[in-house]
């Protein structure tokens, strides 16, 4: 594995190195211009000219550890496309990082000039000195697998945390079936006209999709947002009202286009909703024959459902990958009395 991080200034990108080469058995790898002599990790480091030469030797070593800090737009776009890469954000509030700074700096910048140069690495775009454009720091950050907000006031709170990311999970990497098909049905969700909610489903044959689905009022009338079901427009609440909606639910549309033969002749077929099915869809997936059903969020009857199911024999689980971003609130009252009157800013 391959990690990556990026971040804004002091927000901890190095901490979360130090982790993992100290915990995990991770190199840590550096591009020799940014190298940092006071800095205990390039004690201990490879060292490479280019972006280019790290990755090389790094493919060659797919089934090792290693860890950089030095990420660019152009590097990015290398790395993004090996299956061995993981990239890996962290964010901090300004206060926050400042207060680290002014820790670690021996002739700091004043907070202005510390929040002007900061804007500039995030959103200004330049040119290097072989006239390549330089992506933006924003635009590395969004395309992050991976996000914390380090607002901890200790290391250990912030090794708790990146422990718990599960970093090394094999998911992060190539997502297992459950994940795969979730994404999908969160697709399929993204076509929903329902003005209630969005639902996505897929049924799955032997790792195969044979049938999608997603809600909406039926082929023909006016769709949902666009005035098509009263019940929907008029923010019915949850489970009263269904005999006025006029939606199918992204089961239903799921069953009806795999049809009884292509679910039934068939043993194994999953049924993945991004949303945990209603009472009126677990009744129409028993009958219809599925045996196993994955979900992700919660819905207002789950109980009803999970008896309905338990009693037809239908398995019923929640799918929880592991997460993507983790963040805890800033403790403000932590910071220096003295930044928050540069801000003129207090907490009373």
């Amino acid at each position: 594995m391959f990690i990556g991080i990026t971040g804004t200034k002091c927000s901890g990108k190095h901490a979360i190195a130090e982790y993992l080469v100290k915990y995990c058995h991770f190199t840590f790898l550096s591009l020799k211009k940014n190298n940092d002599q006071n800095h205990e990790l390039y004690s201990n480091c490879l060292m490479f000219d280019t972006l280019d030469q790290m990755q090389i030797y790094v493919t060659e070593r797919w089934r090792e550890d290693f860890v950089t800090c030095d990420i660019d737009g152009h590097g990015l776009w290398i790395l993004k496309k090996r299956p061995f890469f993981l990239l890996v954000s962290v964010e901090a509030p300004v206060f926050v990082r400042y207060k680290r700074y002014l820790k670690k700096s021996t002739a700091p910048l004043s907070l202005e000039d510390f929040v002007l140069q900061d804007d500039h690495s995030l959103f200004q775009k330049m040119s290097s000195p072989a006239s390549k454009e330089i992506v933006p720091l924003n635009i590395l950050i969004s395309h992050a697998d991976v996000t914390v907000t380090n607002a901890f006031q200790t290391l250990d709170e912030l090794h708790i945390t990146v422990k718990s990311l599960q970093l090394m999970n094999i998911e992060r990497l190539r997502p297992s079936w459950d994940t795969y098909f979730m994404h999908l049905s969160d697709l399929a969700s993204r076509r929903s006209n329902c003005m209630k909610r969005r639902v996505g489903c897929i049924l799955v044959k032997h790792s195969r999709v044979i049938a999608t689905g997603y809600n909406g009022t039926p082929r023909g009338l006016r769709n949902c947002n666009e005035g098509g079901c009263d019940r929907c427009n008029e923010a019915a609440p949850c489970g009263t009202g269904l005999d006025r909606c006029l939606c199918m639910h992204a089961e239903e549309n799921a069953l009806l286009e795999a049809g009884r033969v292509r679910v039934d002749d068939c043993e194994g077929t999953v049924l993945y909703t991004n949303t945990c099915p209603c009472l009126g869809c677990a009744i129409k997936i028993v009958q219809q024959g599925i045996k196993e059903v994955v979900y992700s969020k919660s819905y207002g009857m789950d109980h009803m459902t999970a008896k309905i199911f338990k009693e037809a024999n239908v398995k019923l689980r929640q799918h929880s990958p592991p997460p993507i971003r983790l963040e805890i609130q800033a403790d403000i009252s932590a910071i220096d009395g003295s930044i928050q009157g540069q801000l003129g800013w207090s907490t009373n």
